[in-house]
C-alpha cells in the first residue's frame, strides 16, 4: 500500500493515512487502500480493536483531494462518494471496535471517517469541519447523516452550512469527541483504551456494537426486542459461561469467542 499503512500490535490494528505532504488528503487510491485494509482486518480473529489516524501532527485527514475532484464529472464524483461510504460503512459496522485518533485537521472526508468510528479521541490541536458547501458540493461520505445523530440536527446544520471549524474542546462539549488529550499522549491514550476493550469478551463487545448501531435505525420497542434476542444468543456462548464462572471464582477470565 502506498498511502495507507497497517501495523498490528497484538490485538490492535493501527491504520495510518500517510500522505503528510498533502495533509493526508483523501483521493480514490487512499480510500481504496483504507477499504482493502479494513476488509482484511474484519476477517482477522486476532484483531479486536482498530485505531485509525493520520501521519504527522498536522492532520488526521484534511479532506478530499481537491486537485483530483476539480476535474471529475458527475459519474466520477458519484464513484468517489461510493468509496467514501464504503470506508465509513466498514468502520461503523465491522465487528472490531474502531477508534479515531484525531491529530490535527479532520476536514471533509476526514471528518466523515471519524464520524463512522465508534469512539473519537481528539488531540488538543484537533479541528473538525465539513467545508464542502463552500466548494459547491455537499458532504458525500455520510456527513449529512451521521453528524446530526451525534451532535443534533441544529448543530449539524450550522457546521455544514457555515463550514466553521470546531476545535477540540468545542468538539468535546458538543459530544463530537469522547476525549481530548495532549498531542504527545494521543496514541498512547488510544492504545490503552484499545487494550482495555480487547481484554473484555470480544464477541459480546461486537454484539453490543451491533445492538447500539440498531438503535439508530429503529424505534425503541424494536431496538429492545433486538437487544433481547442478542442477549439470548450470548447466553449460549462459551464466553458467557467462562466470564461468569471466572467472576464467581475470583479469577481472570479466558475469553475465546470472536
Amino acid at each position: 500500500m502506498e498511502f495507507v499503512k497497517l501495523q498490528i500490535e497484538e490485538e490492535i490494528a493501527i491504520v495510518t493515512i500517510d500522505r503528510p505532504k498533502s495533509m493526508n488528503a483523501l483521493n480514490n487510491q487512499v480510500y481504496e487502500e483504507i477499504i482493502a485494509h479494513l476488509e482484511a482486518i474484519q476477517t482477522n480473529d486476532r484483531v479486536k480493536v482498530v485505531i485509525l489516524t493520520g501521519a504527522g501532527e498536522k492532520a488526521f485527514a484534511a479532506g478530499a483531494d481537491i486537485a483530483q475532484m476539480v476535474h471529475q464529472d458527475a459519474m466520477e464524483g458519484r464513484y468517489l462518494g461510493g468509496l467514501c461510504h464504503r470506508s465509513a460503512y466498514l468502520l461503523e459496522n465491522m465487528r472490531q471496535v474502531t477508534i479515531a485518533a484525531v491529530n490535527g485537521y479532520a476536514l471533509g472526508g476526514g471528518c466523515e471517517l471519524t464520524l463512522a468510528c465508534d469512539i473519537r479521541v481528539a488531540a488538543e490541536n484537533a479541528r473538525f469541519a465539513l467545508p464542502e458547501v463552500g466548494l459547491g458540493i455537499i458532504p458525500g461520505g455520510g456527513g449529512t447523516q451521521r453528524l446530526s445523530r451525534i451532535i443534533g440536527v441544529g448543530r449539524a446544520k450550522e457546521m455544514i452550512f457555515t463550514c466553521d471549524q470546531i476545535d477540540a474542546q468545542e468538539a468535546y462539549r458538543m459530544g463530537l469527541a469522547n476525549h481530548v488529550v495532549p498531542q504527545a499522549e494521543l496514541m498512547d491514550y488510544c492504545k490503552a483504551m484499545a487494550r482495555k476493550i480487547a481484554s473484555k469478551a470480544s464477541y459480546a463487545v461486537s454484539v453490543a456494537k451491533a445492538a447500539v448501531n440498531t438503535s439508530e435505525n429503529v424505534d425503541l420497542s424494536s431496538g429492545c426486542a433486538r437487544e433481547q434476542d442478542l442477549l439470548g444468543l450470548l447466553f449460549a456462548t462459551h464466553d458467557k459461561k467462562e466470564g461468569m464462572e471466572a467472576f464467581l471464582e475470583r479469577r481472570k477470565p479466558n475469553f475465546t469467542d470472536f
